[in-house]
């Protein structure tokens, strides 16, 4: 289990002295990622960057509190024993988080160079099924935002568009994204998304029905696989 350092309603945030830059790793438009050492660990620093065609007042209003909410959320999967980086640091002025680095390579790239197997994507699954578990929607999982470790488990990371739901549209949604994914980007993987689906219900077969989060019961697992399969039927009806 992670131990954040960082409580973000009750510790006064500090002013990273250490951290020690590295190389960028991404760079995009509301967000800049790096590489570095904080405190002499292996580190990621995330800077969300002032968009300029808003308001000084209303850009700075709404990257707080985007920020919060990734910050609160990552915590509280980190304090549940889910596969997400642990937060070490933040400085909500300066728009920056530094965070645990995952040893591991995003799936994108497990997935081009073959370097997967069924058990690897049925693990994709299981991590998804903790989030969701905790009622917690990612919010954007494409395979550049899953982590597979030497050990051939399953990272999720990036959660600032995560939300709390209770829902099963939602959790469907969640879903769906990757399956996208796999269909545009990695056709040539047989089988992908049925894998990570039988690795999402096998964590429900194993530890029972989810348990209540603070608003009320997560769906189960099956009942997320019925709402993603009659998506996936609406939107081929619709063409997609």
């Amino acid at each position: 289990m992670h131990a954040p350092l960082f409580e973000p309603y009750t510790t006064p945030v500090n002013s990273m002295r250490g951290w020690n830059g590295g190389e960028i790793i991404h760079l995009g438009a509301e967000a800049e990622v790096s590489t570095g050492k904080w405190y002499g660990r292996d580190a990621i620093q995330k800077i969300r960057k002032p968009r300029g065609w808003r308001h000084p007042d209303l850009d700075k209003q709404l990257t707080n509190r985007r920020m919060t909410n990734e910050i609160k959320l990552t915590i509280w999967l980190s304090n549940n024993d889910a596969p997400v980086p642990a937060i070490w640091d933040v400085d909500l002025d300066e728009g920056k988080i530094i965070m645990e680095q995952i040893d591991g390579k995003p799936l994108i790239q497990i997935l081009n160079e073959k370097q997967h197997d069924d058990i690897t994507l049925k693990n994709v699954g299981k991590s998804i099924r903790i989030l969701h578990r905790n009622a917690i929607n990612h919010g954007d999982l494409s395979t550049n935002n899953i982590i597979i470790t030497p050990q051939n488990n399953a990272y999720l990371i990036d959660l600032g568009l995560a939300s709390r739901d209770y829902e099963l549209e939602g959790y469907g949604v969640d879903l769906h994204v990757l399956h996208e994914i796999f269909r545009a980007s990695h056709p040539s993987v047989e089988n992908a998304m049925e894998l990570v689906l039988e690795g999402y219900v096998s964590l429900d077969n194993e530890l029972g029905d989810p348990e209540k989060a603070p608003g009320g019961y997560p769906p189960k697992a099956q009942d997320v696989v019925k709402r993603l399969e009659q998506i996936m039927t609406r939107v081929r009806y619709h063409g997609g």
